[in-house]
């Protein structure tokens, strides 16, 4: 009935299928010399998304996880993963060829000075390490008598019979009624940032600070309209993009071309030498620039500054362009919202319904409204002890019946031209235990604290995060994720600097966009999770003394009733929940169907004590 084109869900080639991989891989580090190798799930720029020809981590080993880490020694092989996917991990490499080990607690350098004996020599890729993800690999290696050697080339590359081309994915002008302000006035503001690092250009190695800098968008990884590309800022002078010319139409180059010079991605290498030569300070960004570019300007005498890349702190805060641009996209994705909803209440009670039935049908829905660009992420969609893993993505052999007495936790999010969305809505299929709605509750009770925040300006996540956790607390409960993450404007649905999490330290201001979405999951039970996104205003308090800001609530979707138990609640919480609902009720309800209307009218009614 319905159909999915942005993701699949065929399972990976995985286990002793690949043992051969290993054994060719072995060979060719004895080829060259080497004890071993580190093999991080990594591009050249530390993308969250990687194209098919930069996934080496999957094709050496079968983990498809997003966060994990391979080193081979001559007689150990190592899986590093975290929490969330040491199950996934079990399941997919051979358990006979690889151990699987923490990949932060304590961290794989721990594992190799375990390994490593002197003399031995660990080879590792420099452009698919930060700096400082090098410096501890050489620091574990000096420990253990042993030495870290760069390559030139990739050995996984040497033994990877029919890897993917590098992607070619076209470049689009992200028009300014949705960027809200031009590139010249960006790159005026970023000198002025370049200047106060004491640099004379700033490297911009991650491709979501190109894009937003130059008000273009691109198709070269799954999810996020991104254009595998650098650039190059001096404090004085014109900029370089380099990207490759076949992702470029002539009037995309003649576009670029209006602001900065366009050269081949092979041509950063060269200039950054020609650069640094005289002792030239360079700004690199900590979190995306591979070694191999702070190798690079050292190698010809230049400095490189390593340090939050200023960018990053200027496209966070939205401006007004790009805050009703992302009004309009919620509106319209809670349309779909709404009829996919309805739809699960209608079908799921048969038994008929499949994970992968809830992904293509919320897939066609978003399709309907004629603007999707994409999913934001693979939807997450698990029913019963499936909901309970927090990053899971259904295949052909996971896919479970959804049952009455089950709850449906289904995440996703869509990429449209004027916005980015991501919403999580538990759903009850049947009647809920008492225990469901209690957990449910007070994770809706730590959602709304959430909502209903007033914190100074300036304030981080970190000082929020208590909020979302504090009734699960009360019950000796929790959750092991961040409470919420920055969202971009068509760009990544996991932007920072902003998060709220006890690790975020970065100052939420007006015009950040974060994710709302604390959640509870019961190991081989149920998964509960709540997720809307927030919008960071400024509001006027008589009397105060400095300036104070809350949260406006972009997402429009029912949150269950049926799994709300409305003792728990105080008078300020139903209240908060009524009016969410009468506002969801307000702004979708003329845009849908009679049928659907019925539905969303019953699922926003009223509740009172």
């Amino acid at each position: 009935m319905f159909e999915a084109h942005f993701q699949t869900f065929e399972d990976p080639e995985a286990g002793i299928a690949l043992s051969a991989r290993l054994s060719a891989f072995r060979e060719e580090l004895a080829r060259r010399k080497l004890t071993g190798f580190v093999i991080p799930r990594a591009d050249q720029q530390q993308n969250e998304y990687l194209p098919p020809s930069e996934e080496r981590l999957p094709w050496l080993t079968g983990f498809t996880g997003s966060a994990g880490l391979a080193i081979v020694l001559t007689r150990e092989a190592a899986l590093f993963v975290d929490g969330r996917y040491t199950l996934q991990a079990g399941k997919q490499i051979d358990g006979k060829a690889w151990t699987i080990q923490p990949l932060a607690d304590p961290p794989p350098e721990s594992w190799l000075g375990t390994q490593l004996a002197p003399g031995d020599r660990l080879g590792f890729d420099p452009w698919l390490h930060t700096s400082s993800a090098a410096e501890r690999l050489a620091a574990a290696c000096t420990r253990a008598g042993a030495e870290l050697v760069a390559v030139e080339s990739n050995p996984v590359d040497a033994v990877w019979g029919e890897r993917p081309p590098a992607p070619l994915g076209p470049v689009t002008i992200h028009p300014l009624q949705f960027a809200g302000e031009t590139g010249a006035d960006k790159l005026n503001r970023i000198r002025r940032e370049v200047e106060k690092l004491g640099a004379a250009a700033l490297v911009l190695s991650d491709p979501h600070a190109v894009a937003w800098t130059f008000n273009i968008r691109g198709a070269d990884v799954a999810h996020t309209p991104l254009p595998l590309s650098y650039a190059l800022v001096p404090r004085e002078g014109r900029p370089i993009v380099f990207i490759d010319h076949r992702k470029l139409s002539n009037a995309t180059r003649d576009y670029l071309e209006q602001s900065a010079d366009v050269e081949e991605p092979e041509a950063l290498a060269p200039r950054l030498t020609a650069l640094g030569q005289g002792g030239t300070a360079i700004a690199l960004d900590t979190a995306t620039a591979a070694d191999a570019l702070s190798r690079l300007i050292t190698a010809a005498g230049g400095k490189p500054v390593r340090g939050n890349d200023p960018v990053s702190l200027l496209k966070a805060p939205k401006n007004a362009a790009e805050i009703e641009g992302t009004r309009t996209a919620h509106r319209r994705d809670a349309v779909a919202l709404a009829r996919f909803l309805a739809w699960v209440d209608h079908e799921a009670p048969s038994g008929r319904l499949t994970e992968i039935d809830t992904v293509e049908a919320l897939e066609t829905f978003r399709r309907d409204t004629g603007a999707l660009k994409d999913v934001s992420f693979p939807t997450i969609a698990g029913t019963g002890p499936n909901g309970a893993i927090v990053h899971y993505r259904v295949t052909r052999k996971s896919n479970r019946r959804i049952a009455p007495g089950d709850l449906l936790l289904i995440d996703s999010g869509a990429q449209y031209e004027d916005g980015t969305t991501d919403v999580t809505r538990t759903i009850a299929i049947g009647e809920p235990t008492a225990e469901m709605r209690d957990r449910f509750t007070r994770v809706l009770r730590g959602h709304i604290a959430i909502a209903r925040a007033i914190f100074p300006d300036g304030a981080s996540g970190a000082q929020l995060d208590t909020l979302a956790r504090q009734f699960l607390w009360q019950a000796g409960l929790d959750f092991e994720h961040g409470t919420g993450h920055g969202v971009g404007s068509y760009l990544s649905v996991h932007e920072g600097p902003g998060r709220i999490s006890k690790l975020g330290t970065a100052a939420l201001k007006r015009g950040m966009i974060l994710s709302n979405e604390p959640g509870y999951y019961k190991t081989d039970g149920y998964g509960i999770r709540i997720e809307n996104l927030e919008l960071v205003v400024g509001i006027d308090i008589e009397g105060a003394e400095k300036p104070m800001n809350a949260f406006e609530t972009l997402t429009l979707a029912p949150i269950d009733r049926r799994l709300i138990d409305l003792y728990m609640l105080s008078a300020d919480e139903l209240s908060w929940l009524n009016a969410y609902h009468a506002r969801v009720r307000h702004e979708v309800r003329p845009h849908l169907d009679e049928a659907t209307r019925a539905w969303l009218d019953a699922a926003t009614a009223p509740l009172s004590l």
